[in-house]
């Protein structure tokens, strides 16, 4: 999951690997619209994080308002809500 949440300025996304996968957590708007890749590559097994700063892949801020984290790890695919609050 992400902390905190709601979240001002950043969220930390937490998630725990069995094995060494590929990993990919991209940030999408209600809309849909891909905002921000945070990772894509292989990682180790073993715990990691990864801090999303509110901003788009063009490094410019988000409005405020709901957006959904989708994270794939090999045959694992989860999505989840988080709100930016400013």
């Amino acid at each position: 999951g992400n902390y905190p949440n709601p979240f001002n300025p950043e969220t930390t996304i937490a998630y725990s690997l069995k094995d060494r996968q590929n990993v990919k957590i991209e940030i999408y708007n209600v809309k849909g619209q891909l905002v921000r890749t945070l990772v894509n590559e292989s990682k180790a097994a073993g715990d990691h994080k990864v801090i999303w700063t509110g901003t788009d892949n063009n490094n410019r801020p988000v409005s405020s308002g709901l957006y959904y984290y989708k994270m794939t790890a090999g045959k694992y695919s989860s999505s989840k809500k988080m709100i930016l609050m400013k």
